[in-house]
């Protein structure tokens, strides 16, 4: 669900400028940073904006002594056992909201400065590759995640001509081009990368986009002509 006002991609770009985005949703801004400027714009203006928020915060939790006051004013209370009861119960929902509200200040906190995140001792580094469309700015986004064992081909802004479909290979050192499926346009497709695909995927590995028929690479056949072509790198 959006934020109030803002967009879908509003939101994306600010949560992923504050550090918040996980799983798909991750992927997809990364997918954007590289291949939609604009997008990358957002993020940066969504930075400055929001950053000067981090010395607004002050602590919001009540201390336990207003609770031990409160339990102490509800043991001595003489109303009947039932509205004791009900007091009590009122008094866990305070709690809960309590830490509730503090939980949301904490994630306020987040939106205001990037979060620092616990990193590996030693994390391995993303790999990826733009993948330029012929004669215009769009560019084919790809990103292998080493430490998830995943990879991003985001498409976004890339149509269908409705004749062919395009199909993404790994060009690894040795042996035939390995597909890596069918590229979707306007879309943002993760798969899972098996061991045996991960030993040879590395920076200076080639990747290369050639058109198919409707549905992809026939089996048995050899694959049709390259249309587009980049390498990966190291970010």
């Amino acid at each position: 669900m959006s934020a109030p006002g803002l967009t879908d991609r509003e939101r994306l770009a600010a949560e992923h400028a504050l550090s918040l985005l996980e799983g798909e949703e991750l992927l997809q801004a990364r997918g954007l940073m590289v291949s939609d400027p604009s997008f990358a714009e957002e993020v940066a203006a969504w930075q400055e904006r929001l950053a000067p928020l981090h010395d607004e915060f002050a602590e919001i939790a009540p201390g336990k002594q207003v609770w031990a006051r409160i339990e102490r004013k509800i043991a001595e209370d003489s109303r009947p056992a039932a509205e004791v009861v009900t007091l009590r119960r009122r008094i866990r929902q305070w709690q809960m909201a309590s830490l509730v509200s503090a939980a949301a200040a904490i994630a306020l906190a987040f939106f205001a400065i990037p979060a620092i995140q616990q990193q590996p001792a030693n994390p391995a580094a993303p790999l990826m590759a733009n993948i330029p469309i012929g004669e215009t700015p769009l560019r084919l986004a790809v990103t292998y995640l080493p430490d998830s064992s995943e990879m991003l081909v985001s498409a976004s802004g890339l149509t269908a001509d409705g004749v062919h479909d395009h199909e993404l290979w790994l060009v690894a050192d040795e042996g035939a081009p390995i597909s890596l499926g069918v590229v979707v346009p306007g879309e943002e497709r993760r798969m899972p990368i098996d061991e045996a695909l991960a030993q040879r995927i590395a920076a200076g590995s080639d990747l290369i986009l050639t058109r198919e028929p409707l549905g992809g690479h026939l089996p048995n056949s050899a694959a049709g002509p390259t249309v587009a072509s980049g390498e990966f790198t190291k970010t």
